[in-house]
């Protein structure tokens, strides 16, 4: 081994904290950033939220300050564009100087509804559990069986079966005198409480407890009783005719049975403990004004932040101090984290427009009318790199007339049609759900029809894609769902 000493010259490329931070704004939601922002106040003193008019709003574009944006310097201009120039044919205009009007406060007035406060949480919702626990709480049992009961209610699943043997249960209380006649009396109790249905053992018991509490029409409640009891393989089958010869029923009797058994609830659970509902923020509105499409910051997302003017002119130029270069360290992180937010802003306002501009027709016709759309198509149309979008499209949502939707929504693959044309995944998906929803509920349709049918109309899709974006939806297929009838 000899040392030695050589000379290299080469290129690498290096991010900067500024770049750093700018990739991390554009990936943040619009709650996330609200986080940053608050960590942001709270450790550099150089920050302050806006509460005058006579404030520093974010840097404009003009001031020459060291960039912090993703892109190649082409790009970098463009984004500093403070207006987005829209072609007149297309029925769409960006409300550009939303930009930085944004309000100190997200605190909302009574009687506005343009700038709802749509306060981003998750619900706590009580599980199923607690529920069942509760009631156990407020009726009367032997410390014995208050203790099978706990059991019990321990080996319920959210969707409020008891999957769990009860010899099992038995086993696990670990009490020699315990039997099967004791457990089943509690349970019976249990299977009394709310929701009803709650505790049974399979879908056929489930649906014969709910009956036996529900107030209808005795001749009614009673062929429903024996059709479930009796005659369950011929209800999931949806074997009408079937039904009506063994139950010597006329055909409006058996209808009447059928919409008697459909108002029962196979999964009871799930009125207890739904999936906690998760409510968002948007990032843009997108509303119609005098024919056109307007696309806007939400005031709301954030507060409106200035260096503070106070602290900054204490700094000193040729102060070498520790005190001072303090003060211009928080100085310039504070001016890079504002040309970061005026960066995300105005990345998310052009990559907003660019998507309703491309989906007008979604907006005023619906989902049929939906074209197909990739991230690359938006990345060409800016001028930006295809992860920039990705970045900037994910965990970010768009209050529009259809809802709030998250922009990925708009984004789908493409499906030739015969005319050469090509159709959004997403309009396939609404025509499928469509032709469906208009069948015959007493002949469903198969996968196979519904692609026949798609080919009429001139869109290309295999059977298999047919079941696949079927089961996207939760619709169950053909079989299924001709004994919900």
């Amino acid at each position: 081994m000899k040392a030695s000493i050589q000379l290299r010259l080469g290129q690498n490329l290096t991010m900067t904290p500024q770049l750093q931070q700018a990739i991390k704004l554009l990936q943040l939601s619009t709650l996330e950033l609200q986080q940053e922002i608050q960590e942001a106040l709270e450790s550099n003193l150089m920050l302050e939220v806006e509460e005058d008019n006579r404030a520093e709003e974010l840097p404009a574009p003009e001031e020459k300050q060291p960039e912090a944006t993703t892109e190649v310097a082409p790009e970098e201009q463009d984004i500093q564009n403070n207006t987005e120039t829209i072609p007149e044919e297309l029925p769409v205009d960006t409300n550009w100087e939303d930009q930085y009007d944004i309000p100190a406060t997200r605190t909302q007035s009574a009687g506005s509804e343009e700038q709802t406060d749509y306060l981003a949480r998750e619900s706590h919702t009580e599980t199923l559990q607690d529920y069942l626990h509760w009631q156990l709480n407020l009726t009367p049992f032997s410390e014995e069986d208050r203790a099978i009961a706990t059991a019990l209610i321990d080996g319920i699943s959210p969707d409020g079966y008891l999957h769990a043997p009860l010899e099992e249960i038995i086993a696990d209380l670990d009490d020699e005198e315990v039997g099967m006649e004791e457990v089943l009396t509690v349970l019976h109790r249990i299977q009394h409480f709310d929701p009803p249905g709650i505790a049974a053992r399979d879908p056929q018991e489930c649906l014969l407890l709910q009956l036996e509490q529900l107030p209808a029409d005795e001749d009614t409640k009673r062929r429903a009783e024996k059709l479930l009891k009796d005659h369950f393989d011929l209800l999931t089958s949806g074997n009408e005719p079937r039904i009506r010869k063994l139950l010597r029923l006329t055909a409006e009797q058996v209808q009447a049975v059928f919409d008697l058994i459909r108002s029962l609830n196979p999964h009871p659970g799930s009125s207890i403990s739904p999936a906690n509902t998760r409510y968002v923020e948007p990032d843009v509105f997108v509303e119609k004004k005098n024919g056109r499409w307007v696309v806007s910051l939400n005031p709301q997302a954030m507060p409106r932040l200035r260096v503070n003017p106070e602290y900054a002119s204490l700094v000193k130029r040729a102060d070498n101090s520790s005190d001072n270069t303090i003060l211009k360290d928080h100085l310039q992180e504070a001016r890079w984290f504002l040309k970061s937010l005026q960066g995300r802003n105005q990345t998310l306002l052009k990559v907003a427009t660019r998507i309703v501009e491309v989906q007008q027709a979604f907006f005023d016709q619906g989902e049929e009318a939906m074209k197909p759309l990739i991230l690359k198509d938006v990345a060409e149309a800016v001028e930006m790199h295809e992860s920039t979008i990705s970045r900037i499209t994910t965990g970010k949502y768009m209050h529009t007339p259809k809802g709030v939707l998250e922009f990925k929504y708009f984004f789908s693959s493409h499906i030739n049609t015969d005319s050469g044309d090509q159709a959004s995944a997403v309009a396939i998906r609404a025509c499928i759900r469509k032709i469906i929803l208009a069948e015959n509920p007493k002949k469903p349709l198969s996968d196979n029809k519904v692609a026949t049918m798609l080919a009429n109309d001139g869109f290309k899709i295999a059977r298999r894609t047919v079941a696949k974006y079927r089961e996207a939806m939760a619709i169950p297929p053909s079989n299924e769902r001709k004994r919900l009838v």
